[in-house]
């Protein structure tokens, strides 16, 4: 008896270890291989602002995007906000971008909506605030 008692309770830790090694892939999949996740809009929106030729002409070929900084001065956290408006997920992003060549910046802002067919979310809109002079907006996509 009291083996098997011994038995059954590493039954359980293994039981509990399986749980948690898979609950965390599954967050781990789902941040960086979901359609759905900031990170991705992320890429893919900071892509688009990359071989966008308004946004080349302004900044240059070299743009690196970032997000806000944090106590540590790392800048990797995207802020965004995800919200629910006609019964259809809606997210907005801000990001920043920088040229490493000129030293000019913007602020790019996003918005994407679930779409009722794929359920994947689309692009509404992309605008970059430049922050340096001359200041302008650039439109990038506008699917309103």
């Amino acid at each position: 008896v009291k083996e098997a008692g011994r038995d059954f309770t590493y039954f359980i830790v293994v039981l509990v270890g399986i749980g948690v090694t898979g609950g965390l892939f599954y967050v781990i999949f789902k941040e960086l291989f979901s359609s759905s996740s900031p990170s991705k809009i992320y890429g893919d929106a900071l892509e688009k602002c990359r071989s966008h030729p308004e946004i080349i002409g302004v900044f240059g070929e070299s743009i690196k995007g970032y997000g806000e900084a944090t106590r540590r001065g790392r800048r990797q956290f995207v802020s965004h906000i995800e919200y629910v408006k006609d019964g259809l997920k809606h997210m907005r992003l801000k990001f920043y971008i920088e040229s490493s060549e000129s030293g000019k910046r913007g602020t790019v802002h996003v918005e994407v909506k679930e779409s009722l067919e794929s359920g994947r979310f689309e692009v509404r809109y992309i605008f970059v605030d430049v922050d340096t002079y001359p200041r302008r907006t650039i439109v990038i996509e506008d699917n309103r």
